[in-house]
């Protein structure tokens, strides 16, 4: 029979005890009364006289050799990836390894087991995460995704507002931006490096939300003018549906788990220090699920429409009939005043006439802006 469950140890120690304090001490009676088979009990007993008093301990029953295990610099490794990394999980964590040299690698639920018994998973925390499935343009630079990630407070005074350009079809983060203020001059100047670097997109999408947002008439803003002069298309994301710039909000998820989350900045040299040496890793050594567990860098390359130093005056045609706008945003056209946007003010717009008699259509460049119907009543200037 084996040990009674209740202290096993201290039963243990008083059988041997009893069984070596003398040499006429009956074993098999002792047996009978502890209620353990002899052999057992002998078992303990050689245990007892090689080791003491710690030779009575259970031994691991692990075996000496387990081909299925994982070996242990394999698992050294992935808790030092994850260690630098602490927002990886599985998947991530194995493509990477696979990346850099590791020629096997356990499955992801062996390496999700590995951190859980090396206490890298908060099991509520995992729980959170869901991965979803979002439509995609169908080549690097088609769309650019702009947005603000929350601003959060610096030790030293003041706030760092991290503006954030994510390509949609790659995920590549084109920039990560430490500013003290969300001001259409701020955007311009973060966005005009950006394009230098890697040219121009097709289109950009942005939220409701300032400086980029629809509080102007016919929702233009002197940042979106400034894009339209660069032949930059734009759109702006339903108000209170986020979902619409769905991979940027994931980014911001990824930047917080990452980068922000635990740390206390002092100023903003300090932020985009932090930025730069994350936006790299992010772009060139971070597997990406949505990507088949690429890189974004992987996805991506750099626009052939590159940023012009000298913006040229628009050029408009023949038929086109030409109006400057004035400094409260309206243009004369045929004895009658129309509003047009104060975005636009000192700059001309072309009036092209539609298939419906009295309607023109108003161009900016060769983006369409607005409608001015003569068969309507007067505006206000």
């Amino acid at each position: 029979m084996p040990w009674k469950e209740v202290s096993i140890m201290s039963e243990r120690k008083e059988f041997v005890t009893l069984a070596v304090s003398s040499d006429t001490a009956d074993v098999r009676e002792l047996c009978r009364r502890f209620e353990v088979s002899a052999p057992t009990a002998y078992k303990w007993l050689r245990r007892y006289q090689l080791h003491g008093e710690a030779g009575l301990a259970d031994l691991s029953r692990r075996p000496h050799h387990s081909p299925r295990r994982t070996p242990a610099e394999v698992e050294r490794a992935i808790l030092e990836v994850r260690d630098r990394h602490s927002a990886w999980g599985a998947r991530k964590l194995r493509a990477w390894l696979l990346a850099h040299g590791y020629e096997r690698m356990p499955s992801p639920s062996t390496i999700t087991a590995i951190l859980k018994r090396n206490g890298r998973i908060d099991a509520s925390e995992s729980s959170k995460h869901t991965a979803w499935q979002r439509f995609e343009r169908q080549a690097p630079n088609e769309l650019w995704q702009m947005d603000f990630k929350g601003h959060f407070v610096m030790s030293q005074g003041g706030r760092c507002h991290p503006l954030t350009v994510l390509d949609d079809h790659s995920r590549f983060a084109l920039g990560v931006q430490a500013c003290d203020n969300e001001l259409t001059e701020t955007v311009q100047q973060r966005l005009t490096s950006i394009f230098r670097c890697y040219g121009l997109p097709d289109r950009m999408l942005m939220d409701n939300g300032s400086p980029w947002g629809t509080q102007y008439e016919h929702g233009y803003t002197p940042l979106t003018v400034w894009l339209m002069t660069l032949g930059i298309d734009f759109g702006h994301g339903r108000p209170y549906h986020p979902q619409t710039q769905g991979k940027d909000e994931r980014f911001h998820r990824t930047l917080k788990a990452e980068v922000l989350q635990g740390r206390n900045f002092t100023d903003l040299t300090q932020c985009q220090a932090a930025f730069d040496q994350w936006r790299p890793i992010y772009n060139l050594e971070r597997p990406h699920q949505a990507l088949s567990m690429e890189p974004p860098a992987s996805r991506y390359h750099v626009s052939h429409k590159t940023f012009p130093e000298t913006l040229a005056p628009p050029e408009y045609g023949p038929g086109d009939l030409v109006r400057r706008v004035q400094d409260k945003g309206d243009i004369s056209f045929k004895g009658r005043t129309f509003i047009v946007g104060r975005a636009f003010r000192g700059s001309s717009v072309a009036l092209r006439p539609t298939t419906t008699d009295g309607v023109w259509n108003v161009f900016f460049y060769s983006h369409p802006i607005t409608q001015v119907d003569l068969t309507e009543p007067d505006q206000d200037a």
